[in-house]
């Protein structure tokens, strides 16, 4: 039985990992608490396309849009906001033009180059 569970649990991953095109996404814990270095309630943008030893170089609470600046390449980008709260990243300045949308929980290594700006969400 164990095995099965393993084995399902594998494919779901791996499905969710296929199904979003030029981005690689991953469900974390729920954020209950300051999980690699990005606390509960926070979008954590990391360096590179990891966790960075745990420190983000950009870190977001407010909802609305935030501009980003000089993030070039592929990056680790994490909503640990709670209550279901989405997180948007998009080609406009100040959350518009949204391309892409990150679930609660959820992290995703993107190329940031085309991202002028994020747009966190209730």
């Amino acid at each position: 039985m164990r095995r099965i569970a393993k084995a399902a649990t594998a494919v779901a991953f791996t499905a969710g990992l296929l199904a979003t095109a030029g981005a690689t996404s991953a469900q974390a814990q729920p954020a209950t608490s300051t999980y690699e270095g990005c606390p509960p309630g926070y979008v954590c943008i990391y360096p590179n396309a990891s966790w960075n030893s745990g420190h983000p170089s950009e870190l977001y609470y407010q909802y609305g849009g935030h501009n980003l600046s000089n993030q070039y390449g592929v990056h680790r980008v994490f909503n640990n906001q709670t209550g279901g709260a989405h997180l948007y990243l998009c080609k406009g300045t100040g959350g518009t033009n949204c391309v892409f949308r990150i679930d609660a929980f959820v992290y995703s290594d993107y190329d940031l180059t085309p991202i002028n700006s994020v747009l966190l969400t209730s």
